[in-house]
């Protein structure tokens, strides 16, 4: 799902801007003998259960940090930009959203640490007893996040686990730690006591010895498949987890829309955060009786897209996170053109770090840009005869996340939702659509676990329960 870059020196790392590569900040690597004593810290501070704090302490917590966060929105938002190229307009919107989710965590608490109680009487073995269950924080939790949404992805991982009383450790992206030291500084001043959220910078070494130590409890690792259930296989015994991967979003348009209203929700659907989001319009398999107005349609509308700085608040679309990254979809793209796909619109690169938006029309189905995912801004466009054939071909690869579907027939529309194999369908709306409070899944190889704020607090927490006899 996302790049990792290490661009470690012998003991430090520098944070530069994806868009122009200067340096933003250096900041010192953490050694195994660190990592092994913010382990030791937080898993004597589980242990210490006179340490744990109450829970109307906890959400007095997460009440002010979303008071501190909304205090420096645009200081966030500028930082979000900065470190991670996404554009300024779509950053503020991140920073608003992380605010929200922080204050959902508070409210969600209400209804993830609660028990219930469990009948007793109806037998005559349990004559005389009374019995209940309680929640209890799982223990502590490794957080290991990516650069794409660099402060929500970091509230998405770390406040549930604040929230329900979980010791955390977070490895952000090494392109863009800044916004996630910022929210542990911000969470310390909010009240949460020392050795409750560790954040570390380390090496793939050095991570890989937190994921594989017997006293966590809980991983949630957002990133590529490939690293991801590597991780998942090298686990202790016992200890849970929460993937999040990528896909390669496929959308079906048949011809009873008004393309109006779909070729701009298209374009935000692809091309927001330079394509760079695990749910991004990638695949668009649309009746062929509109396929090739459809695509130059949108081919027109990428082409008035404005590229560039992501700090101007003009800008629409930014840097991708590395040069390295344009350099792959411009090989990935020439590739596709090269075994027959039709270039609309882009196709270029824009210096090292931008990449013009893009509009392959067929491409063939074997090709990079059809099975994998882009993570580029980058669109396929596929002209289709047969609805159901569409959905086969959206359905065939081992990737399965969120889907769309755009009609104005509510029959047609229910049953491209039933036949579409994703963990959520958007009716007449962009695959990359996400609110905090929502189910986020990916099936098969794109994850495990259910994401969500109140669903991740779901995930953090196990159940005691208790019987007492009173005769």
């Amino acid at each position: 799902m996302t790049p990792e870059a290490s661009q470690k020196t012998t003991e430090t790392l520098d944070v530069s801007s994806p868009f122009d590569g200067s340096l933003i900040k250096t900041l010192p690597f953490q050694t195994t003998d660190e990592a092994e004593q913010m382990l030791e810290t937080a898993s004597r501070l589980f242990h210490d259960r006179d340490s744990w704090l109450e829970h109307d302490q906890r959400i007095a917590i997460l009440q002010k940090l979303s008071s501190l966060v909304a205090a420096e929105t645009e200081d966030f938002a500028l930082l979000i930009a900065r470190e991670g190229g996404k554009p300024l307009t779509d950053a503020r919107i991140e920073v608003t959203r992380a605010v929200d989710g922080i204050a959902l965590a508070a409210k969600e608490l209400l209804n993830v640490m609660r028990g219930e109680e469990i009948p007793m009487g109806h037998t005559e073995a349990t004559r005389g007893r009374t019995a209940f269950t309680s929640c209890e924080p799982i223990g502590v939790v490794l957080a290991i996040s990516a650069f794409n949404h660099p402060l929500n992805l970091i509230v998405h991982q770390v406040i549930p686990a604040v929230a329900v009383g979980c010791p955390v450790i977070i490895k952000p992206a090494m392109t863009t730690p800044l916004s996630c030291l910022r929210l542990c500084e911000l969470l310390a001043e909010a009240g949460l006591p020392a050795g409750w959220c560790q954040p570390i910078i380390c090496d793939n070494s050095v991570a890989e010895k937190l994921v594989t130590d017997q006293r966590l409890a809980f991983l949630t690792f957002i990133g590529s498949a490939k690293v991801g259930w590597t991780l998942r296989s090298k686990l202790a015994p016992g200890v849970r987890c929460a993937l999040e991967h990528g896909g390669a979003a496929p959308v079906i348009v048949d011809e009873t829309v008004d393309l109006e209203s779909v070729i701009p929700s298209l374009l935000k659907g692809g091309f927001y955060h330079a394509g760079q989001v695990c749910v991004s319009v990638q695949r668009v398999f649309v009746a062929q009786t509109i396929a090739r107005d459809l695509a130059e349609r949108l081919a027109a509308g990428a082409a008035l897209l404005k590229v560039g700085d992501p700090s101007l608040v003009e800008t629409e679309v930014g840097p991708l996170i590395l040069p390295r990254e344009v350099d792959r979809v411009q090989t990935w793209v020439e590739h596709a053109i090269a075994s027959g796909a039709e270039l609309l619109a882009g196709g270029e690169s824009i210096g090292e770090t931008l990449y013009q938006p893009t509009v392959l029309f067929d491409p063939d189905p074997d090709s990079m840009v059809s099975t994998a995912e882009i993570f580029g801004p980058v669109i396929c466009v596929y002209p289709y005869r047969d609805r159901l054939d569409a959905i086969r071909r959206a359905n065939s690869l081992d990737v399965a996340f969120q889907a769309a579907v755009y009609t104005e027939d509510l029959t047609i529309a229910l049953d491209t939702v039933k036949r579409l194999d994703a963990s959520a369908v958007m009716v007449n709306d962009h695959s990359a659509f996400r609110v905090d409070w929502m189910p986020f899944a990916g099936r098969r190889s794109s994850g495990y676990g259910v994401g969500g704020i109140g669903y991740t607090m779901q995930d953090m927490v196990q159940t005691k329960m208790t019987v007492i006899k009173t005769s």
